[in-house]
């Protein structure tokens, strides 16, 4: 008699999954309907110039965030416990990559990145994710996404220098050595 092995169904896709190829397909459509608007009103060489203009400055946003990231990184190994304030690189490189991808709507996208009220408000968007993400019930490795910010946290956790002390948890009334009494043993320290 041989065992059949029982049927197990996919693991379910989350909505941003299932509507991720329509919510990019919209977008590219929009982008090249705004591309033809404003080229039959500025002219097709217009277009093209604004549209080389934005790569280059989205190269050069991008570069100036690299360095600062650099530069900020130079300082932490130099006094690993000082708080570096927030260089808002990874804004910054996010509104460089749009600035690259050809389109006015990545555009202007883009420039909500960079101003100051609207970074906070996609920074708060941002947040809200990503906790959304770590919260969620789904079990480890069906959503990437969410293992990633569960990573993430598990690895905020165990800042600044990334040591662990390993210990064991004690109930107080009983002790180590049971009811009789604490523990008063000497023990050398741990070095590590």
């Amino acid at each position: 008699m041989t065992q059949q092995a029982t049927p197990t169904r996919p693991v379910p896709r989350s909505r941003l999954r299932r509507v991720l190829p329509l919510l990019i397909t919209a977008w590219l459509v929009l982008e090249i309907w705004l591309l033809v608007l404003v080229g039959s009103w500025l002219g097709g060489f217009a277009v093209l110039l604004l549209l080389i203009a934005g790569g280059v400055i989205g190269g050069s946003l991008i570069k100036r965030a690299g360095l600062r990231a650099l530069s900020a990184a130079v300082e932490q190994s130099k006094n690993p416990q000082s708080q570096q304030p927030q260089t808002g690189t990874s804004m910054t490189v996010l509104a460089g990559l749009l600035l690259i991808i050809p389109g006015f709507l990545s555009d202007l996208v883009a420039l909500t990145l960079l101003f100051p009220p609207t970074r906070a408000l996609w920074r708060a968007v941002g947040r809200r994710v990503a906790d959304k993400a770590v919260r969620s019930a789904s079990p480890v490795g069906a959503d990437p996404f969410a293992d990633a910010m569960r990573l993430q946290e598990q690895l905020r956790i165990h800042r600044p220098d990334g040591k662990v002390i390993q210990g064991e948890v004690v109930d107080p009334e009983a002790g180590p050595r049971g009811p009789q009494g604490p523990d008063t043993t000497y023990r050398p320290p741990i070095d590590g």
